[in-house]
């Protein structure tokens, strides 16, 4: 572990002072870099790759060597923060020896200091069996994006008091399974209140209120880099698609008429340099005929 890296006893110490806990995504050197001299607490290396830098629509596609060496990037320049590699689909739906061996890469391979998994139910015993392989897991409980199908697509969970229950009851069963901290994602705040008191180890909202230990949200949402509709839970800190594009238009046009490069961007040469080396293409010249 490098110097000054913040640890999960350090997490649960900030849970105990009331002090928030900042999560962000991170899927590439400069991201993490920025994100760290922003004071971050915690790099998610989401499996939103896969919507926010891959392409795809969703997050299922996304595979293991995509996250490793996405998980790769960030791990090798972040210091202080904790860097999470998000388990992605298939990849510990299996067995729990899939888990443990996949959650061992991320961690061998890619560097990363923890792992996260969705879920409950199944993914109790996966939890178990990464943590006793010494891995650290958070979980993830709510809206669980590999799931959506199933969860008849990207809606609020938790909205009727039995099911309220069946989230307290995950997130209860994903803390005893050894899980160090707890993602919340689109919950009503009550219940996600609810559960960030009843649980010792921290919890992560995502679309769930004030009230949990800490926040996350996607890099390029609160950055503004995705455009259209977002979640109702997003925040656009920044518009810098709008400000991306237009310095690429300005760009184009100056290259395009001429502007760009200037003197200013363009390297000089000694002008006795000049003349020997335009005096041997005058000779060269000459002899070729």
């Amino acid at each position: 572990m490098k110097p000054g890296k913040l640890t999960l006893p350090d997490l649960a110490a900030m849970k105990a002072r009331g002090e928030k806990i900042v999560m962000v995504t991170a899927y590439d050197a400069p991201g993490a870099r920025l994100a760290e001299q922003a004071g971050i607490d915690i790099l998610l290396v989401g499996d939103t790759a896969g919507m926010v830098v891959l392409g795809h629509e969703g997050t299922v596609g996304v595979t293991m060597e995509e996250m490793l060496f996405l998980t790769r990037t960030v791990a090798r320049v972040a210091e202080r923060p904790l860097v999470v590699g998000d388990l992605p689909f298939g990849s510990y739906h299996v067995s729990d020896e899939d888990a443990v061996r996949n959650a061992i890469r991320f961690v061998k391979e890619a560097g990363a200091d923890v792992v996260k998994l969705e879920g409950a139910g199944p993914s109790l015993s996966r939890v178990r069996a990464i943590v006793a392989a010494g891995i650290g897991v958070m979980g993830h409980v709510g809206l669980t994006p590999q799931s959506e199908t199933i969860l008849g697509g990207f809606k609020t969970q938790g909205r009727t008091a039995s099911k309220a229950r069946q989230l307290l009851a995950d997130a209860l069963a994903l803390e005893a399974a050894g899980c160090f901290a707890v993602v919340l994602e689109a919950v009503p705040e009550p219940v996600a209140a609810r559960i960030t008191e009843a649980l010792t180890v921290p919890t992560i909202g995502i679309g769930a209120g004030a009230s949990c230990d800490g926040q996350v949200l996607v890099y390029h949402d609160l950055l503004g880099l995705t455009e259209g509709r977002a979640p109702r839970f997003v925040k656009r800190y920044a518009n810098l698609a709008a400000e991306i594009r237009g310095a690429l238009e300005t760009y184009a046009e100056e290259v395009r008429t001429g502007v760009y490069p200037a003197a200013e961007h363009t390297y000089p040469m000694p002008e006795e340099e000049l003349g020997v080396f335009l005096a041997d293409g005058v000779e060269h010249a000459h002899r070729d005929r």
